[in-house]
């Protein structure tokens, strides 16, 4: 089997939720959001520790990252680069506060870049924030919140999640999204039209369409234990394909069917945990990552676990290899003149502390 992933760094990070690579200014940036810390004396508990987090800032210096600087942001979930025009923009999705008992209910920062660093721009209010997604449709800016926990004693506090819409000075809320839990968008083109997945782990994970300047939900895609998803065009020319992911074993492949205007069911990839994709495109092929977080339960989880590598070959996800992860959260695909870089984020250790180091690799497919 060959090696697709050559590991080429590890940076120290605490509880990493997310990696969003982008280009401001002269700079080119890594934001590392970060959940919690350890605290000393405590025992190891993957929904403990200390939620008053910073986001880690790193430069870009060939292909090795460097400590830049820090933002503000307890209980970091995700980070969302996006531009309008010549202002730049980094949304933070915050999911609590506090070091036990933690509060849900705190605000979610939209920042915007002077020229030197990122300032507040705007505070959203939120509940258990998930993930910001920056999108365009007909010309217009579009900004998505992925949260929700739908535990009892939080039930009263529960939202869903919230679409919000650039109004020419700042985000104003669009429109709800039906949702318990809610942990990811992805928003793509398909047969002609505008879609929107929302992923959701209690509820069902929808696709939605865009129709009459709003989201119509149009199937289900996941009955429940929504991730993640992730789309790509068969070179080959068969079509579009969308992969779902499911921290159960229910990720699947689904293929999009012209007629019906509908995804169909595909292949089935085995194996849970599946937290994150990528799709990595080379001249050698088309492949799709998939980062596993845990398997079991929070209360007993198994955090080190092998995550896969798989490529397409034939109107089929084959994998071609497994990679160690401990807590695997997220991934960005980076361009680099050697080959495609991949940053691979852990927000656990094997003993379920939250310092773990996330991975830089070179993408060798």
């Amino acid at each position: 089997m060959n090696t697709y992933l050559n590991l080429i760094q590890t940076i120290p990070a605490s509880g990493a939720r997310a990696a969003e690579a982008f280009r401001v200014g002269d700079l080119e940036l890594l934001a590392i959001p970060q959940l919690a810390y350890d605290i000393p004396g405590t025992p190891a508990q993957m929904n403990g520790g200390d939620s008053e987090t910073e986001m880690l800032l790193l430069r870009r210096n060939g292909d090795r990252f460097e400590q830049w600087g820090t933002l503000a942001a307890p209980g970091g979930e995700d980070a969302e680069f996006f531009t309008i025009g010549d202002r730049a923009f980094l949304a933070v999705a915050s999911i609590r506060t506090g070091a036990g008992p933690y509060d849900y209910t705190i605000p979610s920062l939209l920042f915007e870049w002077d020229g030197a660093r990122f300032l507040p721009f705007q505070a959203f209010d939120a509940f258990a924030a998930k993930q910001w997604r920056h999108f365009t449709v007909e010309g217009r800016h579009f900004l998505a919140l992925a949260q929700g926990v739908a535990l009892p004693h939080l039930a009263e506090q529960n939202r869903p999640s919230a679409i919000y819409a650039w109004d020419g000075r700042r985000f104003a809320h669009f429109q709800d999204i039906p949702s318990q839990w809610a942990y990811n968008w992805h928003a793509f083109e398909a047969g002609g039209h505008t879609l929107l997945a929302h992923a959701d782990h209690v509820g069902p994970s929808v696709l939605y369409r865009w129709e009459g300047g709003r989201f119509v939900p149009r199937q289900d895609l996941a009955a429940a234990a929504g991730r993640a998803f992730a789309t790509f065009d068969d070179p080959a020319g068969s079509g579009t394909y969308l992969v779902v992911a499911c921290i159960d074993d229910g990720s699947r492949v689904l293929r999009w069917e012209s007629t019906t205007g509908r995804f169909v069911e595909h292949q089935k990839l085995m194996g849970a945990g599946a937290r994150e994709l990528a799709v990595v495109r080379t001249a050698r092929g088309l492949y799709v990552i998939r980062v596993n977080f845990i398997h079991g339960v929070p209360a007993e989880p198994t955090a080190a676990l092998m995550s896969q590598v798989y490529r397409w070959d034939e109107g089929r996800l084959d994998v071609v290899e497994e990679f160690p992860t401990t807590g695997g959260t997220d991934i960005a695909v980076l361009d680099s003149a050697a080959g495609p870089l991949i940053v691979q984020t852990n927000a656990l250790a094997s003993d379920l502390r939250f310092a773990a180091g996330s991975c830089v690799y070179r993408f060798m497919g």
